[in-house]
């Protein structure tokens, strides 16, 4: 099997699982995890990561703020970007998803998890 389609294997069998754990949408969640370990980034870079469009974030993160998950606040350098910061209650919501989406993997083998740390420093100098 070649590198593509390892990669594209594990990131479809990963999605199925999150979904399973997820009570509301995937997307939702991703957001909420990109938004709380990449608080310092413009919006613009979170969309890069996330691999979605703009106005489909714009949708969602207007939607997480009403719902006080998350708070969007102009950046203090450049006021034309905008940052995101999770609330507590958005804390409190992705904790509980990433919870129950641990306990699937309960007692991980240290190879695969030297393995994931290899293939996520690998991907995120990519992208």
């Amino acid at each position: 099997m070649k590198t593509a389609q390892k990669i594209l294997e594990v990131e479809t069998l990963c999605e199925n699982m999150a979904k399973k754990k997820a009570n509301t949408g995937l997307l939702r969640l991703k957001v909420l995890y990109f938004v709380s370990q990449y608080e310092n980034l413009s919006v613009s870079m979170i969309i890069e990561k996330l691999g979605i469009k703009k106005s489909n974030f714009a949708l969602l993160t207007a939607e997480l703020e009403k719902e006080g998950c998350l708070n969007i606040y102009k950046a203090e350098i450049d006021k034309r970007c905008r940052t995101l910061k999770l609330t507590q209650k958005g804390k409190e919501e992705l904790d509980s998803y990433l919870e129950s989406l641990d306990s699937e993997f309960d007692k991980i083998d240290i190879d695969l998890d030297n393995a994931l740390n290899i293939l996520l420093k690998y991907l995120n100098k990519k992208v």
